[in-house]
């Protein structure tokens, strides 16, 4: 089979790949030839960590701002899913674990790389049973957040600490101990943190108390009531400043709070204003009610660009329209809205609401939410605007590795999963041609699999039902493939025949085609050659739908 890179001069193709730096929160693959014990310790959900399901972490925290270290304690509540004797929880080798207590008493454990494995009297299967584990150490401090994990030491302005956690990917692991799998979400959570008296923690969820400690410190005791990823927990501290407002939503009045530093009130009333009920607005028509209403919505100020992190969405934009007031779609749309606020808050339904089991389904996570870019757009300014910007976001697609990452090993795919995975939606979105279908299923996803964990197989069967459409190989070639599927157009006689060209066997998609000046059409093409009705049609002036993302090619 000919490949691009073999074709004769004579061949016109069109393959819409563009390579330039990655954007956004695009984080680049870095190549590993195997995967040792440490990859499967983060990324295997192993026996001795499928033997309890956990129902409820009250983390404990104290930092000491001088020395750069933290001190404390994660009380995890579990339901023991087997008869089990040992179990393992995550918690990164450079922390002392000082003990593990249960039921009064001090367990033994042994470290392996980042991993910790607790030996237990026996458990029965079904008991509900808890452990705490006293920890200490002086934290991985971030050197890009958010795309490297950690801390962020920073000072304001006025020389105060502005400090923040980041540590989607490498896991939450690298700075408190949990089961540190996506598969396996706890179910409410308590976050207590103590700062230095005059400073404020901003967790996830609804502050319950503010305690006054003998020592100088004050403890913020944050209550999430929902179900809650182990990377979207996350402290924010520093000398905050607060403000409110009230949103009527699909489900009622959605408490806004926003959490910024003193010089930048003004400008943060003005900007988050401007872009967060409208952001709302769009996503509850297209995804359906916000996920956390229990929670509520938090902006935070962060000395970081910005985190999906669940009721606290961290913000770094510095109160300006695109990303760092440059627009990741390069048509000028994106400079017509906050990038970090819509993009963020777009993970609060997936990512956040909708998450995947294993890190090689981030794609999942990233995919979607660009894509609600172009939702947005489409809200605020039209479809044509909306359907402009995301095919825009092509410039930034590399087609140099799989969007999928590898099952087991803690593993993500390429930074392609977002603008190539928001193109696959859009062309989905294309060959569905019902746009309030496509958007009960979007809703629909957000109603299925409310509050839930979810692989590959259960958003694309999903989609596959309620479309009455089989998209399975589509999927497989955008997901699994780093070549753009080809379609290969053969004029013979004045009569036009097609066929794709695809890694995926079997591979079948409908496509919109015309002649220059006339109207789209839809084919249902193959990978064998099928005449298309298409009079009058030359190599030069038959067009597809520039909303498909293809390679297209003529002989």
């Amino acid at each position: 089979m000919k490949t691009s890179s073999t074709l004769s001069k004579n061949i016109y193709l069109f393959a819409f790949i563009f390579l330039i730096t990655l954007s956004a929160n695009a984080q680049l693959l870095v190549e590993k030839a195997e995967y040792g014990r440490a990859d499967s310790l983060r990324g295997y959900l192993s026996p001795m960590r499928s033997c309890y399901d956990i129902n409820y972490y009250h983390l404990d925290l104290k930092i000491d701002i001088d020395k750069k270290a933290i001190s404390g304690s994660n009380e995890f509540k579990f339901t023991a899913t087997r008869d089990f004797t040992k179990l393992q929880f995550d918690l990164f080798a450079n922390f002392k674990v000082e003990k593990v207590i249960y039921k009064g008493k001090s367990l033994t454990f042994k470290r392996e790389i980042n991993a910790v494995f607790v030996n237990f009297p026996l458990v029965k299967k079904g008991s509900k049973n808890s452990f705490t584990v006293y920890y200490s150490g002086n934290p991985t401090i971030a050197k890009r957040a958010p795309w490297d994990g950690g801390f962020v030491f920073a000072k304001d302005v006025a020389g105060k600490p502005f400090i923040a956690t980041a540590c989607q990917g490498v896991g939450a692991s690298i700075w408190w101990p949990n089961k540190d799998h996506q598969a396996d979400e706890v179910d409410s959570m308590l976050i207590s943190i103590s700062v230095p008296k005059g400073l404020k923690d901003i967790s996830n969820g609804r502050l319950r108390k503010t305690t006054e400690l003998k020592d100088g410190y004050t403890r913020f005791d944050w209550f999430v009531s929902n179900p809650i990823n182990n990377y979207d927990v996350a402290l924010n501290v520093g000398d905050f400043v607060h403000f409110d407002d009230i949103y009527e939503g699909e489900k009622g009045k959605l408490t806004l709070d926003y959490w910024v530093l003193p010089e930048n009130l003004e400008k943060a009333k003005v900007q988050f204003a401007a872009n967060v009920k409208p952001m709302l607005k769009s996503f509850e028509y297209w995804f359906g009610p916000y996920p956390f209403y229990e929670d509520g919505y938090k902006l935070v100020e962060s000395p970081h660009l910005g985190m999906e992190h669940q009721s606290a969405v961290a913000y770094g934009n510095k109160y300006q329209n695109g990303y760092l007031g440059r627009d990741m779609s390069t048509t000028g749309i994106g400079l017509k809205w906050d990038f970090i606020i819509v993009h963020e808050s777009g993970h609060e339904w997936f990512g956040n609401n909708i998450t995947s089991k294993d890190l090689a389904d981030m794609w999942i996570h990233e995919s979607f939410t660009n894509y609600s870019e172009s939702l947005f757009t489409e809200s605020m300014f039209g479809k044509q605007a909306g359907q402009e910007y995301i095919e825009g976001t092509r410039k930034a697609i590399l087609n140099q590795a799989p969007v999928q990452g590898i099952y087991n090993v803690n593993r993500e795919g390429s930074g392609d999963m977002y603008p190539k995975g928001g193109n696959l939606l859009n062309m989905v979105r294309t060959v569905i041609n019902d746009d309030e279908k496509w958007r009960s299923i979007l809703r629909g996803l957000n109603k299925e699999f409310y509050h839930s964990t979810v692989n590959a197989e259960d958003v694309i069967g999903y989609i596959n039902k309620q479309s009455g459409k089989d998209f399975t190989k589509v999927f497989d070639q955008y997901l699994k493939h780093t070549n753009l599927p080809i379609l290969e157009i053969r004029v013979l006689d004045g009569k036009a025949t097609a066929r794709w060209i695809a890694d995926v066997k079997g591979f079948d998609m409908p496509v919109r085609l015309k002649v220059k000046g006339g109207d789209f059409k839809f084919y249902n093409l193959t990978t064998a050659f099928k005449p298309i009705e298409l009079a009058g049609a030359t190599k030069d002036n038959i067009e597809v739908d520039f909303n498909y993302y293809i390679g297209k090619l003529f002989y």
